[in-house]
């Protein structure tokens, strides 16, 4: 069954006549009438009776408002599509982890809202590897995250690399580490730590490094939330390994201290990820588009402060 032929029906019911339908479809009566028989010789009876003027039979009573319904979800449907291109999007999701929606989003965000008033904005904080699955999973259009390769590495996905930045040990500023310019691994491996919680991926890139040096890993506290970390870490022997990013409010409290590790140094990299698909509404492509821009306009004002952030507009890590 094609949407022709059932437009044929349709034409042809409500004008009462094959010539009549004919006008109405902007095709030849031959047309028209091959594409009812086709339409019949599928259902297995006679829609029309072929007299002086095309009258229903039973059957087509029963099925004008199937014939009906049909062509006008087929009509909603491209309505719909038709508004997705041209931007007409009710909402656009976007997960990001703690770190990205406090430092670099709020002016995205705000600019977006001036080029998409009638967009519901929707951004969620999550861990990385949380922020990934939702994203496969399509339940946000957008994930702005440390970069996963087994979580992205897909045809369909598109990865845009942010910046890459060290990993760097918060402690209390009368903590014992802060005699050192740089810590030891071997050294923190003493400390009991504050970590992400379980879906994060700075749990598994801290573990992974304590485990690839064959270091005691001594998580004692799981968060999610930076100001959870800054309260704990202020409480004594704690430490937590936080990436520069999510440092950068803490520089200035004289409570905390912040120490990089000696060699090998722990870096995360990251990415904007979204699929090839949605790439093609107007919304998310503007949306990328200030992402990118806006990340590499603060990361050179964070330079001149002296950050070692480093910027990436290369498009894939």
């Amino acid at each position: 069954m094609r949407l022709e032929q059932l437009q044929a029906f349709l034409a042809v019911a409500e004008t009462g006549s094959f010539q009549q339908a004919t006008k109405q479809c902007q095709v030849t009566q031959s047309t028209i009438s091959r594409q009812i028989q086709g339409l019949e010789a599928e259902l297995g009876l006679p829609l029309f009776h072929r007299t002086s003027q095309a009258k229903l039979t039973v059957a087509g009573e029963r099925f004008l408002p199937r014939a009906r319904k049909i062509c006008q979800e087929w009509q909603t449907a491209m309505t719909e599509l038709t508004e997705l291109l041209e931007g007409k999007q009710p909402e656009l999701c976007v997960a990001a982890i703690h770190s990205i929606s406090a430092q670099y989003l709020p002016p995205v965000l705000q600019q977006f809202c001036q080029d998409y008033p009638a967009v519901q904005l929707r951004v969620t904080s999550l861990g990385s590897d949380r922020a990934l699955k939702v994203l496969r999973d399509g339940l946000v259009d957008m994930a702005i995250v440390m970069n996963n390769r087994f979580m992205t590495a897909s045809p369909e996905m598109v990865v845009d690399l942010l910046f890459e930045e060290s990993i760097e040990v918060l402690m209390s500023a009368n903590h014992p580490l802060t005699h050192s310019e740089q810590v030891a691994w071997r050294a923190l491996a003493h400390y009991p730590q504050v970590v992400f919680k379980d879906g994060y991926g700075m749990q598994r890139l801290v573990q992974e490094q304590f485990q690839r040096n064959a270091l005691d890993y001594k998580p004692v506290v799981e968060l999610n939330t930076l100001d959870g970390f800054r309260g704990m870490v202020r409480q004594g022997e704690l430490i937590a390994l936080l990436p520069q990013s999510a440092l950068l409010e803490m520089q200035n409290d004289p409570t905390l201290a912040i120490r990089p590790t000696e060699e090998p140094t722990l870096k995360r990299q990251v990415v904007l990820v979204t699929t090839q698909d949605r790439l093609e509404i107007p919304p998310i492509q503007r949306f990328r588009q200030l992402v990118l821009e806006g990340v590499v306009k603060q990361l050179q004002q964070t330079a001149l402060r002296g950050s070692p952030l480093s910027a990436s507009t290369s498009g894939h890590p």
